[in-house]
């Protein structure tokens, strides 16, 4: 024991005359009262942060007007966050979109149930998985962020917590969308095809005057899909993904291909090692395609995209097939784009 206290003794004399860091010689560094903070590594690529030009980008045409509904907000000083809540409710409440909210396509069961979730500039998450009877599981997903210890709540527990919290419980199967689900009872084909047609998702990636990110996502998921089935829009990385020092993704699509790539994370990722927003989306749908879906001839008709914003205010949007469309509202601009696509 006197050895190895003299050897000790020793190695941290050695410490102070050659420089070696005291943990690693097993000692904590307690009288070190400067804190040491990893941080990722600069590139001279990285744009700097547009301040006072707010910007919002939506996937699809109906983007366009839930962009309006945010930009109220922001054009007032408007939290990120309050608008990207703003926005996407807007689509949820109205029964002619048929793939968010009320009016959502059915299950194959018949039963609309829904997913959402939201992030801020401060990496705070909430997430709504199977909810059925709330027409807005993006507000449920932000409440579940503010007031509960977790990030997501599922299913008859989601339920509850609504209730709790005020949401109105209501029927959310509206008769045109009832009809269709009579319809494709007869022949039940599966898996059914998600594409411009069928797509599936609200996304919303927005900045504030300040500089700050946020964003939210909300579907009723794919319509006659098995009862239970969860795609990537709840899921925090996959649908969604923002990092205030980075930039803010989110995705579209064929959910199941987009989680097997953690694809909004992957996007920004990309962005943090120096690509635009469009390069990193391009990257992104490259990898899904490669890896997964030209393997099964019942996804012919599969369709993914990506849009992202980095935090100097460019946007980029890819998509596998054509057809898919984005939202741009910032200044004066206020339009639908076509993405550009990896296949034919």
């Amino acid at each position: 024991m006197k050895n190895r206290r003299k050897f000790i003794k020793q190695l941290t004399s050695l410490t102070a005359v050659v420089g070696i860091p005291s943990i690693l010689l097993g000692q904590t560094p307690w009288n070190n009262t400067k804190e040491v903070k990893a941080t990722p590594p600069a590139t001279s690529k990285s744009p700097k942060r547009a301040l006072n030009r707010p910007l919002i980008v939506s996937t699809w045409d109906f983007g366009l007007k839930a962009n309006e509904a945010a930009w109220t907000i922001l054009i007032k000083d408007g939290a990120v966050l309050d608008a990207v809540e703003q926005g996407i409710r807007l689509c949820e409440n109205d029964p002619n979109e048929r793939s968010v909210g009320f009016g959502g396509r059915p299950d194959r069961d018949g039963h609309v149930t829904l997913d959402a979730c939201i992030m801020d500039h401060k990496g705070n998450i909430g997430s709504v998985v199977f909810l059925e009877h709330i027409a807005n599981p993006i507000s449920v997903a932000r409440a579940i962020m503010e007031k509960t210890p977790h990030v997501m709540l599922a299913g008859e527990g989601a339920l509850q917590f609504a209730l709790e919290q005020g949401f109105k419980k209501e029927n959310l199967l509206v008769a045109d969308s009832e009809r269709e689900w009579r319809e494709w009872l007869i022949k039940s084909d599966y898996p059914p095809a998600v594409n411009i047609e069928n797509h599936d998702t609200i996304g919303m990636i927005a900045m504030d005057n300040a500089g700050n990110l946020g964003g939210g996502c909300s579907t009723s998921g794919m319509a006659f899909k098995m009862h239970g089935r969860i795609g990537d829009s709840p899921i925090i990385g996959s649908g969604l993904y923002v990092d205030n020092e980075v930039g803010a993704v989110t995705a579209t699509g064929q959910g199941e291909e987009v989680i097997r790539v953690v694809g909004s994370f992957r996007v920004v990722e990309e962005m943090r090692h120096g690509a635009s927003p469009q390069k990193a989306c391009e990257k992104a749908v490259v990898a899904i395609k490669e890896k997964f879906v030209l393997r099964e001839k019942d996804w012919s008709n599969t369709q993914i995209g990506f849009i992202a914003i980095n935090i100097g205010g460019e946007i980029g949007a890819f998509s596998l097939r054509p057809g898919f469309t984005y939202a741009v509202k910032l200044d004066t601009v206020a339009e639908i784009r076509k993405a550009r696509h990896l296949i034919d």
